[in-house]
């Protein structure tokens, strides 16, 4: 006698989970609270730079101009500009080469090599974080004289680089722990040497620590003032922050031009935090941006 046939039981479906995100009134209102900080100074300064000069102090700072303008802009273009924005895009350039051919090897070497000497010597070199440049501008002088590299850009190139380094470091160790030693030894099976094995995989793998790295050292550069103004004097090596005092006289200061010459200075250095804004992401929160 044939017994009919029991259903099959379903397999229950996996629902798919839809997260929500949950409403957070106290994180929206900091974040407005720090936009208003960020945004209304950038705002002030911008409105002030299309003010005329006779009108600048009379002004109040958040109500936008009523006859704007442009020619503090083209004041400050055909007062010398090209040449300080050139000097200090060598500046940045030059300091982020040395900065990254340093300190890229010397991350992987105290990563990779686990000795006494070699930990001793990191800790020594971090000790440069604590040091800061007024305590030593004083020896950094003298050493800058006895080169003969006084009033030339190498004569700024050259400290901010050293004291842009540690920092740096600090970083790409940072980066360099998060690789896997799988991936050390896969390579070493297959005979890698300690170059290959940077060239292969550290520099690929720390992109993110490398960008880091770039703007941070290129920040340096760019919006350093003690330096260019102690080892410097004349106009040819003279850079951005230092061009500033052009509309500085003992007779008053030419705000709204002042003010033009920082937008127009912070443009550059904006473009390249747009660019690298998701690999320095990814460089803070580890490799991969995990």
């Amino acid at each position: 006698m044939k017994t009919a046939e029991e259903p099959v039981p379903e397999r229950p479906t996996r629902r798919r989970r839809h997260w929500t995100r949950r409403p957070n009134p106290v994180a929206g209102l900091g974040s407005l609270l720090w936009l208003a900080v960020v945004i209304v100074p950038i705002y002030a300064m911008i409105s002030a730079s299309l003010t005329r000069q006779d009108k600048a102090l009379g002004n109040n700072a958040l109500k936008p101009p009523t006859d704007p303008t442009f020619a503090n802009y083209n004041t400050v273009l055909h007062n010398g500009f090209g040449h300080f924005l050139a000097n200090t895009a060598l500046v940045a350039a030059a300091v982020v080469g040395i900065v990254l051919v340093l300190c890229v090897p010397l991350a992987y070497v105290a990563v990779r090599t686990r000795t006494v000497w070699s930990s001793a010597a990191f800790r020594l070199f971090l000790m440069g974080v604590a040091i800061p440049a007024q305590a030593v501008v004083v020896p950094l002088y003298l050493m800058i004289a006895k080169l003969d590299l006084y009033d030339s850009l190498l004569a700024v190139i050259l400290p901010t680089a050293a004291f842009a380094m540690p920092v740096s470091v600090l970083i790409l160790t940072g980066t360099l722990r998060d690789i896997s030693e799988d991936l050390y030894e896969a390579m070493a099976l297959d005979g890698a040497s300690a170059t290959r094995m940077l060239f292969q995989l550290v520099i690929p793998m720390t992109k993110g620590g490398i960008s880091t790295v770039v703007i941070y050292s290129a920040l340096q550069a760019w919006n350093g003032f003690l330096f260019p103004l102690i080892f410097t004097q004349s106009d040819g090596p003279r850079v951005l922050t230092l061009g500033l005092f052009n509309y500085v006289s003992q007779f008053g200061v030419n705000i709204p031009a002042l003010l033009a010459s920082v937008v127009l200075s912070g443009i550059p250095i904006f473009a390249v935090y747009l660019v690298a804004r998701r690999a320095l992401v990814g460089g803070l929160m580890g490799v991969g941006g995990k």
